[in-house]
């Protein structure tokens, strides 16, 4: 027992030994960058710089929100116009006996489909799966959009669902809105735009809504403006008529004591109109009650057009709707729609009286990071005033920010890290929050360090470089006791995988890397740059 403890004993002496070695050689660099004025600037300012450019250089582009890995992937198809209840019938049972040797089983390496589902509407076509194996799922995307595209005369695009999708066609999109008055002027951008960005950005997937087509035939009823105005009639009279003649129209409402108001609608029979030309011979009232065919007021036009006219801010608006590949980020995406794209077609003379506009998940990018950046502001004023009133200073408590952006290169770094050696991790919104949280975990270093050279000069006498020193010295155990507990504590959340790792991973990844980088160079800029502001305190008696 005796020999046990001795060695226990000695290795801890030497363990002991080895941790005074290191402070030795830590407080010889911090002397020598406060040995004099010169030594400070420098050590202030290389650090700085060095700081700066690595964030520069690794600074990622955002995404919006974490894709996660949702045990769903889906086809949204746009079918050609005119086909019938059985066409569709039989693209659906085509797209079931492709993927039936997946059903239920593993093959060609590709995870089991644990379920599909089909919707075959006039307007647009749905497929869905779900995985046997739910952390494979994505694996299906090859094999989902081969199916889709091998269709002839199909348009499709296949996405696996995100986490926190809720709606069909969203997630991790950038809405492309061209807007205009004319629908052909409309059409001819937004197809021009369509094959650019399929070009400037590879993989990417992109679904018009509505159509870019003018391929749906459609009925235009014309007014003769002479005819009416003979009758003592308007436009939108016969506008208001062929309302009721079609989808009816609200002529008032009826409630009844204790329940809800009742719309009554004017409408004719659906029986009444099976074809355009019995719609176009209908016959109508004029305001001096004579009953005469819509014909006699208007012409009959056949065309083509899209399969609905969507508004956006009261003009006509054709989106398309664009999926990024998981190697090209949402804001890289919008970076070459907005800055490359946009540019090219003006250049081109095609935008006159036409807008584009990135709406969707795009357009919360932006007005998220901006809140978060106001969030980050505002935390550090918070801390600011705070520590202004402990200290009972203005100056320290700027001391002590200035160790704010060691940690955001320490973020950035530990983020980088994260996609080198673990799994790739964008920087999305919730990533972005843990530079928020280091705003209040980082400045407890510094705090140490400034505090107790305060407290060496006011208690105990010392000299301004001296109490400096001898603060730094005594702090280090404490700082970097806390720093590895806090990154051992937290590395769970980096390494280990599991289902919704991704929404923490990334947090955790940059809070790491802020407080292991803010803890190395807090030791040499804090005392650096407290030399040339301490010199205020009056040196007290030694206690």
């Amino acid at each position: 027992f005796g020999l046990r403890k001795n060695q226990n004993t000695f290795k801890g002496s030497r363990l002991t030994g080895i941790g005074f070695s290191l402070v030795d050689k830590i407080m010889s660099l911090v002397g020598l960058a406060t040995r004099n004025w010169m030594t400070r600037i420098a050590t202030v300012t290389v650090l700085t710089i060095f700081s700066i450019s690595l964030a520069v250089f690794l600074i990622p582009k955002m995404e919006y929100l974490p894709q996660g890995n949702r045990n769903f992937v889906f086809s949204i198809m746009v079918p050609p116009p005119g086909l019938s209840y059985k066409e569709r019938k039989e693209i659906g049972q085509d797209i079931f006996h492709s993927v039936n040797p997946y059903i239920d089983k593993d093959y060609k390496g590709l995870p089991a489909i644990k379920e599909i589902f089909y919707v075959g509407a006039d307007r647009f076509m749905f497929v869905g799966t779900m995985s046997k194996h739910e952390q494979r799922a994505g694996e299906l995307l090859p094999l989902l959009s081969k199916t889709i595209n091998s269709i002839p005369g199909i348009f499709g695009v296949t996405n696996q669902a995100g986490i926190f999708q809720t709606r069909t066609g969203g997630g991790r999109t950038i809405d492309v809105d061209v807007s205009a008055q004319d629908l052909n002027t409309i059409v001819r951008v937004a197809g021009t735009m369509f094959g650019m960005i399929r070009r400037e950005i590879p993989g990417a997937q992109v679904r018009p809504v509505p159509s870019i087509e003018l391929l749906y035939p459609e009925i235009n009823i014309i007014p003769e403006r002479d005819r009416l105005r003979a009758a003592e009639m308007s436009s939108s009279d016969l506008g208001i008529q062929l309302d009721v003649l079609l989808d009816g129209r609200k002529v008032g409402d009826f409630k009844q004591k204790g329940q809800k108001k009742v719309d009554l609608v004017l409408k004719a029979s659906d029986k009444d109109f099976s074809t355009p030309e019995e719609l176009y011979n209908a016959l109508i009232a004029t305001s001096k009650g004579k009953i005469v065919p819509i014909s006699s007021f208007a012409r009959l036009e056949r065309s083509t057009g899209v399969t609905q006219i969507r508004h956006l801010e009261r003009q006509r608006t054709i989106s398309l709707q664009v999926t990024p590949p998981k190697t090209i980020s949402l804001e890289e995406a919008m970076d070459v729609i907005r800055d490359k794209l946009v540019p090219l077609l003006k250049t081109k003379g095609m935008l006159q009286g036409v807008n584009i506009k990135l709406s969707g998940e795009a357009d919360k990018l932006t007005q998220t990071r901006g809140a978060i950046q106001w969030n980050f502001i505002l935390a550090a004023v918070i801390i600011y005033l705070l520590m202004s009133g402990l200290f009972g200073n203005f100056i320290y408590p700027l001391v002590v920010l200035f160790t704010l952006p060691f940690a955001a290169v320490g973020g950035f770094v530990g983020l980088k890290l994260m996609n080198i050696f673990i799994q790739p991790q964008p920087l999305d919104v919730l990533t972005m929050l843990g530079f928020v949280i280091l705003i209040g975990v980082v400045v407890n270093n510094a705090i140490l360090i400034v505090y107790q050279a305060l407290n060496n000069i006011r208690n105990y006498g010392m000299e301004y470089r001296e109490a400096i020193l001898e603060s730094t010295r005594t702090r280090l155990r404490p700082i970097y006791m806390s720093t590895f507990t806090s990154i051992f504590g937290m590395l769970p959340l980096v390494v280990v995988p599991g289902p919704g790792s991704e929404i923490y991973r990334g947090l955790g990844s940059v809070i790491l890397g802020g407080l292991a980088i803010s803890s190395i160079f807090v030791i040499f800029i804090i005392p650096s740059l407290l030399m040339f502001f301490i010199r205020m305190e009056k040196i007290g008696s030694a206690k």
